[in-house]
């Protein structure tokens, strides 16, 4: 108690701490030189901030028998390691808490005047004692948080592997693709220079044809022009009257290469040739919707189910509990349709999903969890809503129709016999 009142002796009235270069007024009222110089140019008087009486004094001079004593009392507090305090950067005096604007002050720098300041030690004393009963909620907190920066470490891992392997997949995918323009331009190129070929060898073919009639034109009318020993008679007369009858040569007739064939709309005929050997797939599948115990394929358009599970990222996409995954689009309206090929799989569900769905704890897809699907289990199928499907044969296809104005998910086999319960 005793100590108490000797450290409110030492307080000032300002800043409510610990006395720093005290000074004293005529009316016997002591503070710190900063604050009351800081107080006197914020109320543009010379007044105590205590008592309101006007001050005589010029100049301020410390008081040395009160420094003293502060003296003496921080040497006994040296005991104990002092502690930092939150102090004003523009004053060196300890900072506030402001009880009606909830925020921390300075007393000098701020007009505080009817509002009530309490030491920020109190305040926070106060606050961890409201804290308390919520310490276990809060350690709970940081323990999710741990969590989720080592998911955020894992997830750039995972980054980084999803970028090695989907750059291969890019490379090979266009390394495929320039195998296909490579193969056929030569294709092009070979056809191209083929019918150069043929053209060019019908063309000498006709020379020599020509140069045959040529010669025998030239004898023809050598003869015309002087008389025949009669021994050639016989020849001039067994030439062909078509000779000199007919119209006359003719320059060959599509001699030259069909450039128009190899050029015209070249761009689209190589297209139209890739896209037919080149499959669409409507749904792409989403890697990072796939459950730890889910493999999907590097084209992302088939999965395969694994017994030991895949160290992936647990982000907010995927799936934890169940093997399931998604597409990478989803639709709010039309129609639309694809099939998914099941094969002889004794175990699979199929259809379509809310992008609300729960995808972290155990939930049965039916559709009041927002699952529309085709189940097969042990043999037998359903919808999720233990309702039985009796099918006369187990398809290994199946086609699945989405109307979403119409409200409406049907399943379909391969021969478009619709599948419902």
């Amino acid at each position: 108690m005793a100590e108490e009142v000797f450290k409110s002796y030492l307080t000032c009235q300002v800043c409510c701490e610990t006395f720093k270069d005290p000074v004293s007024l005529g009316c016997c009222h002591n503070f710190c030189r900063g604050c009351l110089e800081g107080f006197w140019e914020q109320a543009k008087n010379k007044n105590c901030p205590t008592c309101r009486r006007k001050s005589s004094k010029e100049c301020l001079f410390i008081n040395f028998g009160l420094q003293e004593l502060l003296d003496n009392y921080a040497g006994r507090q040296r005991a104990d390691p002092p502690e930092s305090r939150a102090v004003c950067r523009t004053h060196t005096q300890d900072l506030k808490w402001c009880v009606e604007q909830q925020r921390v002050v300075c007393p000098v720098c701020e007009d505080v005047h009817g509002l009530t300041l309490v030491p920020l030690e109190d305040e926070v004393r106060n606050r961890k004692g409201r804290l308390k009963p919520q310490l276990e909620s809060l350690k709970k907190r940081m323990n999710k948080y741990k969590e989720i920066y080592d998911t955020c470490d894992n997830m750039v891992e995972h980054c980084k592997t999803q970028l090695g392997e989907t750059e291969r997949w890019i490379n090979k995918e266009f390394d495929q693709l320039h195998q296909l323009l490579l193969q056929d331009k030569k294709d092009r190129i070979a056809a191209l220079r083929e019918e150069e070929k043929q053209k060019s060898q019908t063309i000498i073919l006709e020379q020599e044809n020509i140069k045959a009639e040529m010669s025998a034109l030239s004898e023809v009318i050598s003869a015309v022009e002087q008389d025949l020993p009669p021994k050639d008679n016989a020849a001039f007369l067994s030439i062909p009257r078509d000779l000199w009858l007919g119209s006359g040569p003719q320059v060959l007739s599509g001699g030259l290469v069909d450039v128009a064939k190899h050029l015209g709309n070249l761009s689209f005929r190589v297209w139209e040739k890739m896209r037919g050997k080149i499959q669409f797939t409507p749904v792409i599948l989403d890697p990072n919707t796939a459950s730890n115990r889910v493999v999907i394929s590097e084209d992302l358009t088939s999965a395969r189910h694994m017994t030991k599970r895949q160290d992936n990222p647990d982000n907010p996409e995927r799936f934890l509990e169940y093997s399931n995954f998604l597409g990478s689009e989803g639709f709010t309206s039309g129609r639309h349709s694809w099939e998914v090929e099941v094969g002889d799989h004794p175990h699979w569900l199929i259809g379509v999903a809310k992008e609300t769905v729960d995808r972290k704890g155990e939930v049965w897809a039916k559709p009041e969890n927002g699952f529309w699907c085709l189940i097969r289990h042990n043999g037998g199928y359903g919808n999720g809503s233990r309702e039985k499907l009796n099918l006369k044969r187990n398809p290994e296809r199946i086609r699945v129709l989405l109307d979403c104005e119409g409200g409406e998910v049907s399943f379909y086999d391969p021969e478009q016999v619709k599948l419902k319960p």
